[in-house]
């Protein structure tokens, strides 16, 4: 196909899906111009390919908002890195997809802008925070998207919805330009249609970037061929991600899992993580603690909309524009960061969470050092809930992220599999590798993928 009629299919794709409320930014016009610009190419690894993003990942030529009032019709002067990349490798820029409001939700019905429906049930989440880009790989509006994981924020999402969810290392791909939550936990993550298509993507992205120095001077990541069998691979499974009460479809659907890799030839043992139990609470004192510092910045001064108080009062200004522009859950996380940083408070919570993270990563370094070569766990202790199950509860919603949010404060490489379904609903099983070690986790994965249950993906 031309990049002209890829532009012109996936432009009525989009339409189609309008329902689903996954977009924030698209017209037929920038994908015509997005044509354009491919077919000036020489060539490119992604060359055609159609890639949506998140909107809190910047673009010189549509708006980024991160679903919240507050950046509402704000235009980035200049492109993420990541986004240079892609487009670089001839990817055709698609549209910026809806999320929950600076990337703060694990169901995407934090948007300014209305919640993101699932794909398969509208009743339903698709996940969070990067919801709308993985219900638009999952309806098969494209082959790819970019989401930001902080705290599995692509995984979880990649579970929900049945398709695949990566997360690099921290500093295989920059963060210029990722509007920053977490800045010590924020990762560019990728959505596929397949294992092969997400790492495509992730190594056009991965590579050191002079603008972000979190990224580490290593070469670029190279797509790993998929293995043809999992022979000589030692696969732990910690036991604190296999609870009694875990939902049934998942269990059944990780049983299968694990007898897809033993068919393959890898040996699968018993592995302890002991601070797991640990990794909710320590992640929902860091993240708000960075997201505090991070987001003073938007204060009516710089950025969006402003709210004027009575004239020459600051004070004022700040209030109006910072109590009107973000929504509930962001000015929760907020004042939870604000408090676990403040005076008399700081080392009872942060402090202490800082140690536990050490801790924690420290649980990984063991089961690795142990002689196992991959982690093997459940995304997610359930299939996707219902819309307004859970947002009375910001506890319940906040342990959504229970499989996943240790991944992050360790700094490791992870993805989503589709391995089965729940209820009629996709079940993710979840591949952890040593830091660094992104090639191997995907190698595997697409050795995985070809065996177990092909139901599990969303057509």
């Amino acid at each position: 196909m031309s990049a002209a009629a890829v532009a012109t299919e996936t432009g009525a794709r989009l339409a189609a899906a309008e329902g689903l409320n996954a977009t924030l930014h698209w017209s037929q016009a920038s994908l015509d111009a997005e044509a354009r610009r491919v077919d000036t190419l020489a060539g490119g690894s992604l060359r055609g390919m159609p890639i949506a993003l998140k909107d809190n990942i910047v673009t010189a030529d549509a708006p980024t908002t991160c679903a919240s009032h507050i950046l509402e019709g704000y235009v980035s002067p200049y492109d993420a890195t990541a986004v240079t990349r892609l487009r670089a490798a001839g990817a055709l820029i698609a549209a910026k997809t809806n999320m929950d409001e600076f990337a703060m939700g694990s169901s995407t019905e934090h948007s300014a802008f209305g919640r993101v429906r699932h794909p398969l049930d509208p009743s339903r989440v698709p996940g969070g925070s990067s919801g709308g880009s993985a219900a638009l790989v999952a309806a098969g509006v494209v082959p790819a998207a970019l989401g930001s994981e902080t705290g599995g924020s692509v995984r979880q999402p990649a579970s929900f919805c049945g398709v695949v969810g990566v997360k690099p290392s921290y500093g295989r791909v920059s963060r210029f330009g990722l509007v920053a939550f977490g800045s010590s936990l924020d990762c560019i993550s990728v959505f596929g249609r397949s294992v092969d298509d997400a790492s495509k993507v992730l190594a056009t992205m991965s590579g050191h970037d002079p603008l972000d120095r979190t990224t580490l001077e290593r070469a670029p990541m190279v797509a790993p061929a998929p293995r043809r069998d999992l022979a000589g691979v030692r696969i732990g499974l910690p036991r604190e991600y296999f609870p009694a009460d875990l939902d049934s479809g998942v269990a059944a659907a990780l049983e299968h899992t694990k007898a897809a890799a033993r068919q393959l030839g890898a040996e699968l043992v018993d592995v302890s993580l002991p601070n797991s139990p640990y990794a909710v609470p320590t992640y929902y004192i860091v993240a708000p603690a960075e997201a505090a510092a991070n987001l003073a910045r938007y204060d009516g001064v710089r950025y969006g909309p402003r709210n004027v108080g009575p004239a020459g009062d600051i004070q004022a200004l700040y209030q109006a524009t910072r109590g009107q522009g973000f929504g509930p859950e962001v000015q929760r996380r907020i004042l939870v960061g604000t408090y676990v940083l403040s005076a008399g408070y700081y080392e009872a919570y942060y402090g202490k969470a800082q140690r536990m993270r050490a801790r924690i990563a420290d649980d990984f370094r063991r089961a690795f050092a142990g002689g196992v070569d991959l982690l093997l766990t459940p995304t997610t202790p359930t299939p996707a809930f219902r819309a307004g199950e859970k947002t009375a509860d910001p506890v319940s919603m906040y342990l959504a992220d229970i499989f996943v949010c240790a991944i992050s404060l360790a700094g490791l490489p992870a993805l989503s599999l589709p391995v089965g379904r729940s209820e009629g609903l996709p079940v993710g099983a979840q591949l952890i590798a040593p830091f660094f070690e992104d090639e191997r986790m995907l190698a595997a994965a697409a050795a995985l993928e070809r065996v177990v249950n092909a139901e599990a993906e969303v057509r």
